[in-house]
């Protein structure tokens, strides 16, 4: 895997998302919410999938966007299907997600990336506009929410959690990988300080609040959890964000196994993908390949109190069901849902 990085500065540098075209109820792109029509294509490791998956299952989604899970292991056509029989998706008929890519536009040359929505009758790609697509799933796509699904971007909290989620994107989300990527120390260091500044501030705030805006579960911490859930098994180590294990950071890793044990979250989480995506495809990183056998996962499901803090989790909502029985994920080191 070739990371993007800056040859004078050191610094990673993500790329834009090519594909912004948007599923929406009036169909104003060409796209039109439709049942059936549309497949999610995820990795399990990937953060910015999982968010997908999140919303995905607490809003009801299941029946309505059919879900694809490639192999966490990518190969020099990145991300691919070889988790299913005969190595394609059985639905796209695909063997790399870069096919639909290059349906959307056969002159594309960057990368590949999940979140992806595939649209299933032409097999071309729509979106990987990972921050856009779950914001979708929550307003465009609302006619086929489950009953009692919860409002995950509320209209009178946005400006709020729109301002949120843009320090958690610079000084987390993003702060971990440039971390990580880092090819200069002075570059690795100030993704390093901004990263750890932000953690303390977000442990102030969520010291006497349950969730990030409001009182309910919002897009702003479904954003958060999926970095936070991969801090200590892949971020802390491999990417050198070692100041503190998330496990010694007291408000957040309650906050976190809050999360976890709520439904639409912890059974979301693969960890196995996880650990082997990022040890065994960053050779850059990571030499050997090797991937590590820790950490001890069992915590995740030890008492959080956070309730105490009160805060409705799905507002006047209702808590999903089990997600269906060939999306379940095994527990892995005692870490279940």
């Amino acid at each position: 895997m070739t990371i993007p990085t800056d040859p004078k500065t050191g610094e990673f540098r993500r790329s834009a998302n090519h594909f912004d075209a948007r599923v929406t109820a009036d169909g104003r792109d060409g796209w039109p919410v439709e049942a059936g029509r549309y497949r999610l294509v995820v990795s399990r490791a990937c953060p910015w999938a999982s968010r997908g998956l999140v919303v995905r299952r607490l809003l009801g989604l299941e029946s309505a966007l059919s879900v694809a899970v490639t192999d966490p292991i990518q190969d020099d056509k990145s991300w691919r299907f070889t988790l299913d029989p005969d190595d394609r998706d059985p639905v796209l008929g695909i063997k790399y997600l870069a096919e639909a890519y290059h349906s959307a536009d056969p002159h594309y040359m960057g990368g590949i990336s999940v979140p992806a929505i595939v649209d299933i009758p032409s097999k071309r790609l729509v979106s990987n506009d990972y921050p856009q697509i779950t914001l979708d799933l929550s307003t465009e796509w609302t006619s086929l929410h489950r009953p009692g699904a919860p409002d995950l971007y509320p209209e009178r909290l946005r400006d709020e959690i729109d301002d949120v989620n843009v320090g958690v994107f610079a000084d987390v989300n993003a702060a971990v990988y440039q971390a990580g990527f880092a090819t200069k120390q002075r570059a690795y260091e100030d993704a390093y300080t901004r990263l750890f500044a932000m953690l303390d501030a977000l442990s102030e705030r969520l010291e006497t609040q349950r969730y990030l805006v409001g009182d309910t579960i919002t897009e702003a911490d479904i954003r958060l959890f999926t970095t936070l859930v991969r801090f200590d098994p892949v971020y802390h180590g491999h990417f050198k964000c070692n100041r503190n294990k998330l496990t010694e950071l007291p408000v957040l890793w309650a906050y976190a196994r809050d999360l976890f044990q709520t439904s639409g979250f912890g059974d979301t989480v693969d960890f196995d993908h996880i650990k082997r995506h990022y040890y065994a495809v960053h050779e850059q990183v990571n030499p050997t390949r090797i991937v590590p056998v820790g950490p001890d996962l069992s915590g995740w499901t030890t008492p959080h109190h956070r309730e105490q803090l009160g805060g409705r989790p799905f507002g006047d909502g209702t808590p999903p069901g089990p997600p269906p029985e060939d999306e379940r994920i095994e527990a892995t080191d005692g870490a279940t849902s």
